[in-house]
């Protein structure tokens, strides 16, 4: 299966993580609070009000960013979406690789046989607290049992236009602009925490009994686990030309430049995996053997390979 659902915002503007947006905007995680106050002058006095005097001009600053942020996300909504598609694909693991197998529905004007795509990736060098080293490939059942798993390949996006908003003419403001940025990254990161809670409920329906507030959602506290492209599980970028192949990135408006990022920047690619044991972690370093290896299995030379695991090395 191969789906695109596309979002009004209106409906992706509450699983947005403020956090992250105040994180961009240089604000500790404790003033994103004003995000679950309620609105009315009471309720905001009484928040600036628990802060120490020595923070509250920060607190207040908080305060009216949200409100600015509150006001740009009304203008963006009454004229762009977001967009996330998604592939549920049935595989197993090969050592540190996934096979995804591709029926012909998958393969437009392709034999009726089905096909097999390998997707390399890397494992940690460094034994974690429980005394292994992680690989995501870990969490899909080894293709030398009978059964095949399940992973699922996903892409979100917003608007391209939204990341452009007030960059020049007339109308230009670099305030707005950035509010335009931050809120555009925000809103991709939305779409994608509403689109896995419907493949877990739905499409994919592992967790069909699903019941979690969004402040869970937040918390991961989710059956599996979405790890993205470039986060420290999956941090080579040019895995994005092999998802490309398998769900076509350009349906909802991405493309990718020759090193692997994505157009618009406001945009977010992964897995998802379904096993209740998966977690998140970071590969880490990696020794010059593993280099070679993982070069070897996605068939690119090891320079090539160097330069998208540079922070790794």
């Amino acid at each position: 299966m191969i789906k695109t659902i596309t979002y009004p915002l209106t409906d992706i503007i509450p699983y947005i993580n403020w956090i992250y947006f105040f994180h961009a905007w240089g604000f500790e995680s404790r003033f994103a609070a004003i995000a679950n106050i309620h609105g009315c002058d009471a309720c905001r006095a009484s928040w600036l009000a628990s802060f120490d005097e020595s923070d509250r001009p920060k607190a207040a600053e908080a305060m009216q960013l949200f409100k600015d942020a509150n006001r740009m996300l009304s203008i963006l909504a009454t004229d762009f979406k977001a967009h996330t598609r998604f592939g549920l694909f049935e595989a197993n693991s090969d050592d540190d690789d996934l096979l995804i197998y591709l029926d012909t529905d998958d393969i437009p004007n392709d034999s009726n046989q089905q096909h097999t795509f390998r997707l390399p990736l890397l494992r940690q060098q460094c034994q974690n607290k429980d005394g292994y080293c992680l690989c995501i490939a870990d969490f899909i059942r080894p293709a030398k049992n009978s059964s095949r798993d399940k992973i699922g390949i996903f892409a979100a996006t917003v608007d391209s236009e939204i990341e452009h908003m007030y960059e020049e003419g007339s109308y230009a403001d670099n305030f707005k602009h950035l509010l335009c940025q931050t809120l555009a990254d925000r809103l991709a990161e939305a779409a994608t925490e509403r689109m896995h809670e419907q493949v877990r409920k739905t499409f994919w329906g592992y967790a069909a009994d699903e019941q979690l507030t969004i402040a869970e959602l937040f918390m991961e506290k989710f059956k599996g686990i979405r790890p993205a492209v470039g986060y420290p599980s999956l941090p080579d970028q040019s895995i994005n030309f092999l998802l490309d192949r398998l769900i076509d990135f350009s349906n909802i408006g991405i493309q990718l430049t020759e090193n692997g990022a994505m157009s618009p920047h406001a945009s977010v690619s992964g897995l998802m995996i379904a096993h209740p044991a998966a977690r998140y972690f970071a590969i880490g370093k990696i020794g010059h053997d593993q280099l070679q290896d993982y070069a070897r299995r996605r068939g690119l030379p090891e320079e090539a390979m160097k330069k998208f695991l540079i922070a790794n090395l």
